[in-house]
């Protein structure tokens, strides 16, 4: 086995599959890809509806858990993590959504320079073919194929939902991920033919015959070996054997939010007191690593449906055989989608100029896991404010690779998290009570209408709130004079030479929306810095901002409210 190559990449995931594409892509450089999990060639993954399934399967989820969280009652939240080719792009809810234009103009005032969104849309577009064709936000060619799933086809409630969503008078946008994202519309998924659309998919699969291309899945990374400051390889684990891969131009961690500060601070690179309660010999101290980390959290509004539309008549063993029998041969119907069709984004109060909230919503009352929440029929909208001010930390327990880290989100810590979540409440329950739902909206099973003052939402909360499963942040970029910076603006460790993070773990901030759309954004940006090629010229183009932002918390007041 060769041992020696130009780059080597660490994690197989959103990010990494996207560098190893492009990286290889002229055939000048070779690129070892580094994977600790196997390969993602199981239906139960290629196959949206299916979507619980390898989530919650030790095979491709490294099912990480964190310490009992102080604010949500001392609870352990769960932290699915993909373990496989395609990484989290491979269990995720395949949701595609990229931020608001103000996310990408936050990171750059928070000392991201040239990340703006003028400079992020050209690589978003360039990673996308959206099914309805290119445009000035969407791209036409590009590798990752994004679609609308059934098209809301399949289900009265969306529309309904949408309805009234205007009726509460927010207003309705076409695209959340073009000119206007506030408002209500369809959502929009990393599903193609019928397919999830991973990023193995996408961008690896095509690719995995390249001759300087080498893909070593189940092989675990233990750390990075330097000389002197200098990035120069990695030590890993495979089929029982330590092998040591040098790289002779750079060394890149595209191993996720948790993983990559993992591979740090195991390396010797990171915040002192943590090397050391870990035994690990110091090599630089850089005290942001692992630290900075960010969540969504949510919660699932659920009601009674009173008319027999929802997906829970779909629940059956029957129903499902019959559901994926289309899907297998058809790659059509209900197996070939994610169930989350329709979407908002609001803004919580007055003087926010982008939105804060998120919902997805879903023509069914179920669990995570896929059953039915009670007999009969229901639906659900899923939902919490997308802009946390509570920050957290990982932090490796041992030099052991395979030992789990201490994670702590430190959920609703700041006091304007728990404001955000009444307000989330209170407005999601106005929007519910719209005229709209009125034929089909039944019984509220929670949080109930007995939750309604704010120590009681506050209560509820803390009890039933989950993680909506976007960490990210633990690497922030930043400028280099920012003590807890860890990587630069063309996501180089501070510090070190030839070692760069390109993962959801540089985010500054943690966007409107689901992140992985934005890590792949991430890694399309920087294959042009690695490759020294040009970047893509900015693309300034007009977003739609509330005329009345400063002052009003939407544009319209609510026709009529129950």
């Amino acid at each position: 086995m060769n041992k020696t190559f130009d780059y080597i990449i660490v994690g197989a995931g959103s990010a990494g599959c996207v560098l190893a594409n492009r990286l290889t892509a002229s055939g000048e450089h070779s690129v070892l890809l580094l994977e600790a999990g196997g390969s993602d060639r199981n239906i139960l993954i290629q196959m949206p509806t299916a979507l619980s399934y390898p989530m919650a399967s030790k095979t491709y989820n490294w099912g990480y858990n964190s310490e009992p969280e102080p604010s949500v009652d001392n609870r352990q939240i769960t932290c699915p993590r993909g373990k496989g080719l395609g990484g989290t792009s491979s269990i995720n809810g395949m949701v595609y959504v990229r931020g608001h234009a103000c996310d990408f103009d936050e990171w750059e005032a928070h000392g991201a320079t040239g990340w703006s969104y003028a400079d992020c849309l050209p690589y978003f577009k360039r990673a996308e073919t959206w099914q309805n064709g290119e445009n000035d936000y969407r791209g036409g060619t590009g590798p990752l194929g994004v679609s609308g799933g059934n098209n809301m086809q399949s289900n009265p409630l969306y529309k309904v939902f949408i309805d009234a969503g205007v009726e509460a008078g927010y207003p309705r946008t076409g695209d959340y991920n073009g000119h206007c994202q506030e408002g209500f519309g369809p959502m929009h998924m990393t599903v193609r033919g019928g397919v999830r659309e991973s990023t193995s998919r996408a961008y690896l699969r095509p690719v995995m015959k390249r001759s300087n291309l080498t893909v070593l899945p189940k092989t675990l990374v233990d750390k990075i070996v330097f000389e002197g400051k200098r990035a120069v390889g990695v030590a890993v684990r495979r089929k029982g054997r330590d092998i040591t891969f040098s790289a002779t131009k750079e060394v890149i961690l595209s191993a996720g939010s948790i993983a990559s500060p993992m591979i740090l601070q195991r390396s010797g690179i990171g915040p002192g007191t943590v090397l050391k309660a870990a035994g690990v010999e110091p090599l630089h101290t850089l005290p942001g690593v692992g630290q900075n980390l960010q969540d969504h959290l949510e919660i699932y509004f659920q009601f009674h449906c009173k008319q027999p539309v929802s997906l829970n008549k779909k629940l059956g063993l029957f129903s499902k055989f019959l559901i994926g029998a289309r899907w297998f041969f058809f790659k059509t119907g209900l197996g070939a989608t994610n169930h989350f069709e329709a979407c908002a984004f609001i803004r919580s109060e007055a003087g926010l100029k982008s939105p804060d909230i998120q919902y997805h919503f879903l023509p069914a009352a179920m669990r995570y896991d896929g059953t039915a929440s009670f007999d009969g029929h229901g639906f659900q909208v899923h939902v919490g404010p997308n802009k946390p001010k509570s920050r957290g930390h990982i932090a490796i327990t041992s030099a052991d690779p395979v030992a789990d880290p201490n994670i702590l989100f430190n959920y609703l810590q700041h006091e304007e998290d728990i404001a955000a979540w009444r307000r989330c409440i209170r407005l999601t329950r106005e929007i519910m009570a719209q005229p709209a739902m009125d034929a089909y909206r039944g019984n509220e099973i929670q949080p109930g209408l007995g939750v309604s003052s704010d120590e009681e939402i506050d209560t509820w909360v803390r009890a039933n709130v989950e993680s909506a499963y976007h960490p990210c942040g633990t690497c922030r970029m930043g400028r280099g004079d920012d003590a807890k910076a860890v990587v630069d603006t063309e996501c180089s460790v501070i510090g070190l030479e030839d070692l760069r993070v390109v993962d959801a773990s540089m985010f500054p901030t943690v966007p409107n929306g689901n992140i992985n759309a934005a890590t792949i954004m991430v890694a399309e940006k920087m294959a042009d810095v690695i490759l020294g090629a040009a970047k893509l010229p900015r693309q300034n183009v007009p977003i739609w901002i509330a005329p009345n932002w400063a002052s009003k918390q939407r544009e319209n007041a609510p026709m009529q409210s129950n």
